[in-house]
């Protein structure tokens, strides 16, 4: 029966939430460790289930030493199976309903100043244009790209070159759920980007390549832990080991110093909702003391 429930549960996650396939991998495994747990509680039956069984669950869980995030992500995981398995009438209720989801200790992402940015798109300008290898001119337009854009590795990974618009400088990009949006770029990434394509993508290509934006040197689609290792060589030049996501929050935080409202910035972002973008929105010293300028009488 545990079989039988969690395969019906991964296609509903599927076909009617869309989720992508690591966010369903996340809700299968939550539920699996559940399923684990009230076996051992001796419970035959769904029917059987109490809310205690699930706090047992999640008392097993912070024992074991997870985050407070973890925790709260696994409450939101099987609250969702809850509230499914009841209109499925695998359980009578909806056990899980008043489950309280701990707010998570908030910590401010790190991000580079803009002298920092320049440091490192000099640096890499700089080797590609020393060293104009392949690799080299790849992982310039990487970087520009991953800036100017502020896109998730994921989906730098899996750009095709018909997703480039270099008339109108965008980028169309697949993100969560399979949800389609149109990211602007600046010249300078369009600018690498062109030259990649047209000195450099040839040299990698081979009937493995398909139409993929960036190849590996074995000619495939470019992989997230070559992604991931480009950054940091490049970060390197200020002596910071920030991932592609840290480039990400860099890219966000400057648009919002830069004057973009935050509405837009979650649209380009690819964020579902609006709280997700406002971890971002730790704004500099300079912006507040120029904001409080122009707006307080007696500044």
């Amino acid at each position: 029966m545990s079989a039988e429930l969690v395969a019906k549960y991964e296609e509903h996650l599927a076909l009617v939430r869309n989720l992508a396939d690591n966010s369903i991998r996340g809700y299968v495994s939550d539920l699996q460790s559940f399923l684990a747990h009230i076996e051992k509680l001796g419970i035959t039956e769904f029917s059987e289930l109490k809310i205690t069984h699930i706090r047992s669950w999640l008392a097993n869980l912070q024992s074991t030493g997870i985050s407070r995030a973890t925790l709260a992500r696994r409450i939101v995981s099987i609250r969702a199976f809850t509230y499914w398995a009841a209109s499925q009438k695998w359980i009578p209720t909806d056990i899980g309903s008043d489950l309280a989801i701990p707010k998570a200790h908030k910590t401010l992402p790190e991000v580079l100043n803009h002298s920092q940015t320049q440091i490192v798109l000099d640096a890499i300008v700089t080797k590609a244009g020393e060293d104009p290898s392949p690799i080299n001119i790849r992982d310039l337009a990487m970087i520009e790209v991953l800036y100017a854009s502020g896109i998730r590795v994921s989906e730098i990974c899996g750009l095709n070159i018909r997703d480039v618009d270099l008339e109108r400088n965008t980028l169309l990009v697949l993100g969560k759920g399979d949800k389609e949006r149109v990211v602007p770029i600046g010249l300078p990434a369009i600018k690498a980007i062109k030259n990649w394509l047209a000195t450099a993508r040839a040299e990698f290509a081979n009937t493995t390549s398909g139409d993929a934006v960036f190849l590996g040197t074995r000619g495939k689609r470019i992989d997230q832990r070559t992604v991931r290792e480009v950054v940091y060589d490049a970060m390197e030049a200020i002596g910071s080991h920030m991932s592609p996501h840290g480039l990400r929050h860099t890219a966000a935080t400057h648009l919002l110093e830069g004057g973009a409202d935050l509405r837009t910035v979650q649209e380009i972002l690819g964020h579902s909702s609006l709280a997700t973008t406002q971890i971002y929105t730790h704004v500099s010293p300079e912006r507040l003391k120029t904001a409080y300028e122009q707006a307080h009488p007696r500044a």
